[in-house]
């Protein structure tokens, strides 16, 4: 079980920590993001005596790392844009040595990087004309006025600097009346014997009526610095890594909420910087809307576990070095889908139901030779909605399935688990969903694949009209049965797919009316296509003849879709 221990310290003694190797940050931290104002309004703030928010610190030691486990060094140096954005950069990775770093920054990092590399570390400008690539860039350094009468803030601005600190590049051009921040850290200022002759020294070129206001900046500066103890944070003793990565989750970090992908993505990067990169050029065309999340979890699911959802070094370099046999299994899944006429796009938004077949053709070379079994897993988990909860697990157990079959998936396999056996009730579940749901939806596109032109657009149309069940009620049908057929109308056997067009035209129309208008050609097609039993009346008044005959057509298709 963890601990929670509060305590706080200086700024100069986190940031010498940080100076030392003690604290670091986890390889999941993301990129520095704060620009230059973002930097100016901290030390405004620290100056005007607001607290700068607490901090949030991991324990490392032997028990919850391993050599593996891999941290990110604290930026020394930044550069930022014309806009004064800093330039992204990956961190680089460590691994690290217990006996000196036993800290990981896992909330706070934005705020203890600016306050490094103001006070320690060095910042950059990279001017308008200068490429990113040729590496041309300005010595920008962190300043505050101490003559009170340069000094002009906008009261009416909200959230206004309130002191004249800034980043400038005219180095060679300093007013002498300006301080620059990170010199409170020469050693005439900590030592008590001659700080007071160092603050007048640095005072020297301010007006007279500026002395005091100069005076006490300078030495609340160095008590923000040195004596008052700022950095409130807690540290979080004995928790492991997969624990320590789902509570950073949990935090903002730079003012933007972090999804569990996106950390992955960066642990990633850090291992393999071309990604991304790499990701973008899969991400096009058929598989355009899949998004990272899916090759991660398509990486775990080949190369490591697919239920911790971590990516480590192994995985990383296992996908990047296999980076063509994985493009190559992605490519083969496009192939056999289209062999059935599904087109993979359509799982864009719906993706885990594939990681399985990908996992069996990456490591089955005869995967195009068994159709039949994968159209029966595909359908199954979709008409019985598998992966609706516990992904994680059901995937695990589906890689687990394939291993012990031979690397096959098989009907016989499918039928040895509960959630893909084909049963009575599951049929009976599929049958009764409703017009407009998920499963609805996805049994009439499957039901309909042979005819359907995926140029067109098809709606799901009642058969017999929705509104007709609203009118009132035949005169020869019972009390009981209409307000039962009202609840049946909206299932499957009262539904059919219906191109757009066709749909607005048929309206409200009676299916008796509907029917009778079509020639002897049209009403073959139309049977045959939305299923339509034979030597049926028609008529609504045989509402429930018509659902039970249909139904039991349906039944049967369906369990030929599913194997």
């Amino acid at each position: 079980m963890s601990k929670l221990i509060d305590n706080s310290i200086t700024i100069y003694e986190a940031l010498q920590n940080i100076k030392d190797g003690k604290y670091v940050m986890p390889a999941f931290q993301r990129q520095f993001v704060w620009g230059m104002e973002q930097i100016e309004k901290l030390w405004d703030s620290i100056l005007l005596d607001y607290p700068i928010a607490t901090f949030l610190f991991w324990h490392v030691d032997d028990s919850n790392v391993t050599w593996d486990t891999y941290f990110c060094s604290f930026l020394s140096e930044v550069t930022f844009d014309s806009k004064k954005q800093a330039d992204s950069v990956n961190y680089e990775l460590t691994s690290i040595n217990v006996k000196n770093t036993n800290t990981a920054v896992l909330d706070g990092q934005q705020r203890l990087t600016s306050l490094f590399l103001s006070l320690f570390g060095g910042a950059y400008i990279r001017p308008n004309y200068a490429r990113k690539k040729t590496g041309d860039k300005i010595v920008s350094k962190l300043l505050i006025e101490l003559n009170k009468n340069k000094i002009s803030v906008d009261e009416e601005e909200y959230n206004s600097k309130k002191f004249d600190i800034k980043f400038s590049e005219k180095i060679g051009r300093l007013s002498p009346t300006q301080f620059e921040i990170k010199n409170i850290l020469d050693k005439k200022f900590q030592d008590e014997t001659t700080r007071e002759k160092a603050i007048e020294e640095a005072i020297a070129n301010v007006p007279a009526d500026s002395k005091d206001y100069a005076r006490n900046i300078l030495q609340k500066l160095y008590i923000k610095v040195f004596v008052e103890k700022l950095v409130r944070y807690t540290e979080i003793i004995d928790m492991k890594q997969d624990d320590a990565l789902e509570m950073f989750v949990r935090f903002n970090s730079g003012g933007k909420a972090l999804r569990k992908s996106e950390i992955t993505m960066s642990i990633l990067e850090a291992y393999w910087p071309s990604a991304k990169t790499e990701f973008g050029k899969i991400l096009v065309d058929s598989y355009a809307g899949f998004g990272t999340d899916f090759i991660i979890r398509s990486a775990l699911m080949l190369y490591g576990d697919v239920v911790k959802s971590n990516i480590n070094k192994k995985i990383a370099e296992d996908l990047k070095n296999d980076w063509s046999g994985f493009k190559k299994a992605l490519t083969n899944l496009e192939s056999l889908l289209k062999e059935m006429k599904i087109d993979v796009s359509r799982f864009s938004s719906s993706w885990n139901v594939l990681l399985p077949i990908i996992y069996y053709i990456y490591y089955n070379p005869d995967y195009d030779k068994n159709i039949k079994g994968v159209r029966a897993y595909l359908l199954r988990a979709i008409f019985f909605t598998y992966f609706q909860s516990g992904t994680t697990s059901k995937l695990q157990q589906m890689k687990s399935n394939i291993n012990s079959f031979d690397y096959e998936i098989t009907v016989e396999m499918l039928e040895q688990m509960n959630d893909l056996r084909v049963t009575d009730g599951k049929i009976e579940d599929v049958l009764n969903s409703e017009k407009g749901s998920r499963v609805a939806g996805e049994v009439l596109y499957y039901l309909n694949l042979e005819w359907t032109n995926k140029n067109f657009k098809y709606e799901q149309d009642h058969l017999h009209p929705d509104s007709r069940f609203s009118e009132s009620k035949p005169v020869s049908v019972a009390v009981e049965d209409w307000k039962r057929w009202h609840g049946m109308r909206n299932r499957l056997p009262n539904l059919h797919l219906l191109e757009g067009r066709s749909n607005g035209s048929k309206s409200d129309m009676r299916l008796v009316d509907y029917y009778n208008d079509m020639n002897d050609e049209q009403k073959t097609k139309f049977c045959k296509q939305a299923l339509i039993p034979q030597e049926v009346s028609l008529e609504i008044v045989d509402f429930e003849k018509f659902y039970d005959a249909r139904k039991i057509i349906l039944t049967e298709r369906i369990r030929e879709l599913l194997g």
